[in-house]
């Protein structure tokens, strides 16, 4: 009986496991895997070998208690070399050029574990690796009644594609705690995502200390709390307490920076001028050229920029340094200078978005600039900021880098270029011989809705996780060098909480994960697709939310012309295997409703469209609930004509 046993253990260990590496619920997948016969089982007492262990310590004590924890079994780390080691973590004595300095070796036989690298960051990706081949449940914060512990014999070789793998997180419009940046950077190292790029300063907040410039978290830092819909709450009063936010002190910094930097993370700091600049402006008001300034408040999410259809945009208030005012250039050699000690990466983010300039035009002050330094437009006025601003970071002995609107009016001349309007600033950048990280938004801006809009929270643009997976980083016209990575964006104006955070950003940051670690040729949608579906439940074990809108219909309603506008609407998903019920009677479908099968047209009478997805005869997507004038408008279809006298 206990060999029956044994053996249908076995089998279903085989049968989860796939003998398919595709079918392996790794992300990012490898560059090579090799599936072989048979597992290996944690035994009861787990031995460490890592005879060099500078740089790993806090790699070790995670898996440790990874290990240990769930498990219930001891776990002991030795310098010495151990004939019974559990898993052996081996630093190479010659170094395998494919590995690099982040590529691993990784084998699993029935005896034993072997991860190899170059350097400490290659063992910690493989460690990352070996993690997702055992049971969900090693995520587990608490032991766990599990007979067996197991992991398939596999022989993995694996290094990134691109040096530079970031995960933008805004803690400027909404504040996260330094326990909660950490968190964030625990969740993205699972994936192997090397950078975290900490938005520090916008309109919102200011969030760093500044020794002394102490209005900038005194003031700065503060704003009138608001729940809703950012960008429309009212103008707060003026006994309204400024009492919600926070700032990040010296000591947070260098604690998250050693905290990210012991999970081979580096930290890019931002400081977002001349633009999103109002917590500064409110801090020191004689850092503007308008009149008026000292009035201003840090925003709480009131309206505070006129977006105009089309493109473009003029600011309500003026949120601008003023590149005439000299005042603002030691302002900014203080601020660089506390952010150059602080954080050991070698470049600084200075911003240079949206940046309105509607007040510019009507500063005398801007206009005696223009003809003394002979500039012709804004943009150029921008541009002699920019560089102004690179000669101060580069005094601070690191690098600029900003968002692509600092290539408009002139380039500084070392600027990297983040692109996030498309792909045009990445290859313009790239054309004029500058580094390029790609961060386009119609591919990685985690903040948008990434299912229908009936059941997202409200966002102005939507981004499927397909979508997102299907992103290709290195533009055919460029010199593949200098795109030296990618990064996903997650801007919090609508974001107020933890939760929502983590089921903005989870899978998608999969998907950006497999985009800038896997080897191009190795993408594949539906492959990826199990993979993700595979490792929701250990997000599930370890309680880190995520969006299931992968499994969500996709509803495309679209008018006919000829028809004098009459409507039609697809139905289809991102998944596949999956099948779609609808109602149009206003009652909640289920797998005895119509299958969806082909293009529908909308009854005459009907107000509501109800859409779910099922798999072999169960629920798996959220149940949509659309009302027809809403597909209308999103088709174009023009309003019906009222009836009434």
């Amino acid at each position: 009986m206990r060999i029956v046993a044994l053996l249908l253990t076995t089998l279903a260990g085989l049968t989860s496991f796939c003998q398919d590496h595709g079918q392996l619920a790794l992300i990012p997948v490898p560059v090579n895997v090799t599936i072989n016969a048979g597992h290996f089982e944690l035994p009861k007492t787990i031995l460490i070998e890592a005879r060099d262990q500078q740089g790993l310590t806090p790699a070790l004590e995670d898996l440790k208690a990874h290990l240990s924890i769930p498990t219930g079994y001891p776990v002991t780390v030795t310098t010495q070399p151990r004939t019974d080691a559990t898993i052996r973590l081996v630093l190479n004595k010659t170094a395998e050029a494919t590995l690099g300095a982040e590529g691993y070796f990784l084998s699993v036989t029935p005896d034993a574990i072997l991860i190899r690298a170059n350097q400490p960051a290659g063992l910690f990706y493989g460690i990352q690796t070996l993690l997702q081949l055992l049971p969900k449940e090693i995520e587990s914060r608490t032991a766990v009644n599990r007979t067996a512990w197991q992991a398939p014999c596999v022989t993995i070789s694996d290094y990134p594609r691109f040096g530079w793998r970031g995960l933008m997180l805004d803690v400027s419009r909404h504040f996260f705690t330094k326990q909660e940046v950490k968190d964030f950077i625990d969740e993205m190292v699972k994936y192997k995502f090397n950078l975290l790029h900490m938005h520090l300063t916008d309109d919102e907040g200011w969030r760093i200390e500044v020794k002394g410039l102490p209005n900038l978290t005194k003031t700065g830092a503060w704003s009138v709390k608001r729940v809703g819909s950012f960008g429309t709450f009212p103008d707060p009063a003026p006994n309204e307490p400024r009492d919600y936010g926070g700032f990040y002190t010296a000591d947070d910094i260098r604690e998250l920076v050693q905290y990210a930097k012991d999970r081979f993370v580096n930290i890019l700091p931002e400081v977002d001028v001349p633009g999103h600049s109002l917590a500064a402006i409110a801090s020191y008001p004689e850092l503007s050229c308008t009149p008026g300034a000292d009035k201003y408040h840090v925003r709480s999410g009131e309206k505070i920029m006129d977006w105009h259809k089309g493109g473009g945009f003029s600011a309500l208030y003026d949120n601008t340094l003023c590149p005439a005012n000299e005042k603002i250039y030691p302002f900014l050699d203080t601020v660089f200078t506390t952010i150059a000690a602080l954080f050991p990466f070698g470049y600084i983010h200075v911003g240079g978005d949206e940046c309105a300039k509607n007040f510019w035009e009507k500063s005398d002050a801007v206009k005696q600039l223009m003809q003394k330094q002979h500039l012709k437009n804004m943009e150029e006025v921008q541009s002699y900021f920019e560089k102004r601003v690179e000669k101060i970071v580069e005094s601070k002995g690191k690098k600029v880098i900003g968002w692509d609107e600092i290539l408009e009016g002139g380039l500084a001349p070392n600027a990297a270029v983040m692109s996030w309007r498309g792909v045009k600033g990445g290859i313009a950048a790239a054309k004029l011989g500058h580094q390029v990280v790609m961060s386009p938004t119609t591919f990685f801006y985690l903040d948008y809705m990434q299912g229908d809009a009936a059941i997202e929270p409200p966002v102005y643009a939507s981004l499927r996780l397909k979508t997102t997976y299907s992103y290709e980083p290195v533009p055919d016209s460029v010199d593949p060098k200098l795109i030296i990575g990618g990064q996903a964006n997650l801007w919090t104006e609508q974001i107020y909480n933890v939760r929502h955070m983590q089921y903005m950003i989870w899978p998608r940051s999969m998907a950006v994960a497999e985009c800038l670690w896997s080897p191009k040729e190795k993408k594949d949608w539906n492959n990826f697709a199990t993979r993700v579906e595979g490792l929701l439940p250990r997000m599930d074990v370890e309680q880190v939310k995520y969006a299931r809108s992968m499994f969500d219909a996709t509803i495309t309603p679209t008018k006919d012309v000829a028809a004098f506008d009459s409507l039609t609407v697809a139905l289809s998903t991102e998944v596949s295997g999956l099948d779609i019920y609808y109602s149009f009677d206003n009652s909640n479908p289920d797998n005895f409703y119509p299958k969806y099968s082909g293009t529908l047209s909308i009854p005459k009478d009907a107000t509501m469209l109800k859409v779910i997805t099922y798999r072999d005869g169960k629920p798996i997507g959220r149940q949509i609930d659309v009302p027809v004038l809403d597909l209308q408008r999103r088709a174009g279809v023009r309003e019906p004509l009222s009836t009434g006298d």
